[in-house]
């Protein structure tokens, strides 16, 4: 027998730019967008019956309509703002997922009006909602962070292809991939808790004597559940941007941990979580 699994389908990576004019002072919000719904979905699939579906290309000039109607705060309020209009609106609609990234600019200080892309990481947010619950995850894309020195690396397995020096000083690399879960969906102060647990993640990286990359990971998620208390999980993904030392011998130089290839690849990737014993459950927080 052949059935229908689950499924969902949505529109992908709305782009859409809010600017907010308050006189001369000018501010803006620069998105992401990409929404997916599920529900009474069985026909469309079966029977090419489209009575059940919100196009979308609705769902695309949703976003466009609440970005006017409703301004872009927090990308977290503006998720759950779209996710319970989907289902809330639409009796074939019973779940919705809304992923967001927002790019940040910062103020070109000559201007109230002109701007300069920020190299700051991307921050993100994932919001479910079910029509009675809703589930939301904050996070950050590609924060890039370097330690030079108070990181070591040895007494791990030797075997037949093991090549790799063991090292007591050695520069430690990444650009961290995090998400975190809120216990309550309706946090409101969203910046406040994004600056929070990206500070709690910056001095936990810094101030760890790393032993390992592993290491550092659970420092950073324990760091960013202690000072965040709306915070229940963390998930972090490190990719090991590893800094090889340059072999200056042939030019009759030493090399005393100064000079190193930056490899980009292939790279060690590090992943884990960390939650609170006491975490409620994650329903689809993390789909």
């Amino acid at each position: 027998m052949i059935i229908l699994g689950p499924n969902r389908y949505g529109k992908a990576e709305t782009r859409v730019v809010r600017v907010t004019r308050h006189g001369d002072a000018h501010s803006i919000k620069d998105l992401n967008v990409s929404t997916a719904l599920s529900g009474d979905m069985s026909a469309v699939h079966l029977s090419g019956d489209n009575s059940a579906v919100l196009t979308t290309d609705a769902q695309k000039n949703t976003v466009y309509a609440f970005a006017g109607k409703h301004g872009i705060g927090a990308i977290e309020d503006f998720a759950l703002l779209l996710a319970r209009h989907f289902v809330d609106s639409q009796p074939t609609i019973h779940h919705a997922r809304v992923a967001v990234e927002e790019y940040a600019w910062e103020r070109n200080a000559a201007s109230g009006h002109s701007f300069v892309r920020s190299g700051r990481e991307t921050r993100t947010c994932v919001a479910h909602y079910d029509g009675s619950r809703a589930w939301v995850v904050s996070g950050l894309a590609d924060l890039v962070l370097l330690n030079t020195t108070n990181s070591e690396f040895w007494g791990y397995i030797k075997d037949e292809y093991t090549t790799l020096p063991e090292t007591r000083d050695r520069i430690l690399a990444t650009a961290v991939n995090a998400s975190w879960r809120h216990a309550e969906p309706d946090e409101r102060d969203w910046d406040k808790s994004y600056d929070r647990a990206r500070q709690a993640m910056l001095a936990a990286f810094a101030d760890t004597y790393s032993l390992s990359l592993q290491q550092t990971l659970y420092a950073m998620g324990a760091r960013v559940l202690a000072g965040c208390p709306e915070i229940c999980e963390a998930r972090l993904s490190l990719p090991n941007r590893h800094h090889l030392l340059v072999d200056l011998s042939p030019f009759g130089l030493g090399n005393e941990n100064e000079v190193f290839f930056a490899a980009d690849r292939p790279y060690g990737l590090i992943e884990g979580a960390v939650l609170r014993d006491d975490a409620p459950a994650a329903g689809p927080a993390w789909e």
